[in-house]
């Protein structure tokens, strides 16, 4: 971890991750205030809801067009323009006088988060091979989950003085473009036909990738609609037991955050111990274990239990779609690939209360956790069965030759 905090090129590949986990979340605290100051808006209320999930239809919506641009055109220009775009976009919701035009900026942002994760994505397959790129994409997601508490946390001490001073919060994008600037290369890629002296995992050798690649993304996009549960049910779930603070409400989430960032700094050494197939499996046992007490307990001790679980068993999955992802597939076809992916978990993200909602509806919520642990237990089976293998050493670390653009 340490060599990867030394290292300008890893350090900024950090911080543009640490961007996104912003697109959605930062601004859940002052909608209520948002949604006050327009109260003259017709249908103020559908949109300033929409504030939140806008960007995400734009990140599934446009992610795959900019992951082939990356590979076109390079990475490099494509993160800094994204990074650029993300703070002017993000930052308008400060100023602009009326609801729609907020809405419209929130549409921009999602172009700008699919630009900045795609290219970011690709970067991380360019730099990273091996072992590395595995302990990186742990210290990635760990990076999101910490930031992330971090950030709401400031969000919402900001909402209490203005709603609109979180919208601010995006000028970070402006604040590391600088470091960016100096620190990210554009590295020398080569197609397989042309590379020599590379071993094929370098550059993605897997002959049957864009198989790999589709049961990746389906499972990944699975994740989210089932992981995602947590964040737009549970705050319902825990009224209808009682809790009404919002404290304990919050409480639960930030533990589901939290153990996920945990479980994130390991997953490097976690995957190298027990393979690419069984470090997800585990992943989704643990998950099907939380769901599971949620259906059979009620007190908030044992919520806050499975909390943990959620969190703990998702730092462990969702590094591992990425590493795979950016393994098999070739190094010209990196950013196509990480745009898919990222295709895939926004819209997971987006799909996730869609199913929720009708199923909690019909089952009610206790019978809806038994059938999400029923289908983690089926995709712990299904992981394993397609990406298990015997772990071997991968002490090495490849990089490739830089070259500024």
């Amino acid at each position: 971890m340490l060599a990867f905090l030394k290292d300008p090129k890893a350090v900024a590949l950090l911080l543009a991750a640490s961007l996104t986990i912003l697109s959605n979340m930062v601004i859940s605290p002052a909608l209520p205030g948002l949604e006050a100051s327009f109260d003259g808006t017709e249908n103020a209320a559908l949109l300033t809801r929409l504030l939140v999930t806008a960007p995400s239809i734009l990140v599934a919506i446009v992610a795959p067009l900019a992951g082939i641009t990356a590979d076109r055109f390079g990475r490099r220009r494509q993160l800094l323009f994204g990074v650029a775009l993300f703070a002017v976009a993000g930052c308008a919701g400060a100023v602009l006088p009326t609801l729609p035009l907020i809405l419209a900026s929130r549409l921009v942002l999602g172009i700008a988060v699919a630009i900045v994760m795609t290219s970011q994505a690709a970067l991380i397959g360019d730099y990273f091979s091996g072992a590395a790129r595995g302990r990186f994409m742990g210290l990635q997601i760990a990076a999101v989950n910490f930031g992330g508490f971090a950030f709401i946390g400031l969000a919402g001490w900001l909402a209490g003085i203005s709603p609109r001073l979180p919208f601010l919060i995006y000028g970070m994008g402006a604040l590391i473009l600088p470091f960016l600037l100096w620190a990210v290369v554009e590295p020398n890629r080569t197609t397989p036909a042309q590379a020599e002296g590379y071993e094929p995992e370098d550059l993605g050798g897997d002959a049957n990738w864009p198989l790999t690649l589709g049961i990746v993304l389906v499972l990944s996009g699975l994740s989210f609609v089932l992981f995602y549960m947590i964040p737009t049910q549970m705050p319902f779930y825990l009224g209808t037991l009682g809790y009404d603070d919002p404290s304990a409400q919050a409480q639960v989430l930030a533990m589901v955050t939290l153990a996920g960032g945990f479980s994130a700094l390991v997953f490097g050494a976690v995957r190298a111990r027990l393979g690419r197939g069984m470090t997800p499996a585990l992943g989704y046992l643990l998950m099907a274990g939380g769901f599971g007490v949620l259906d059979q307990a009620h007190a908030l001790p044992f919520i806050s239990l499975a909390a943990l679980m959620l969190g703990g068993g998702f730092g462990l999955t969702m590094p591992t779609f990425f590493a795979i992802a950016l393994d098999v597939a070739p190094a010209h076809r990196r950013g196509f690939a990480s745009g898919a992916i990222t295709t895939s978990i926004f819209l997971g993200q987006f799909l996730s209360p869609i199913f929720s909602t009708p199923m909690i509806g019909w089952l009610g919520y206790e019978l809806t956790f038994a059938v999400a642990a029923g289908i983690l237990l089926a995709m712990a089976a299904i992981v394993f069965g397609a990406f298990h293998r015997r772990p071997r050493p991968e002490a090495r670390t490849y990089r490739m030759e830089p070259r500024r653009a």
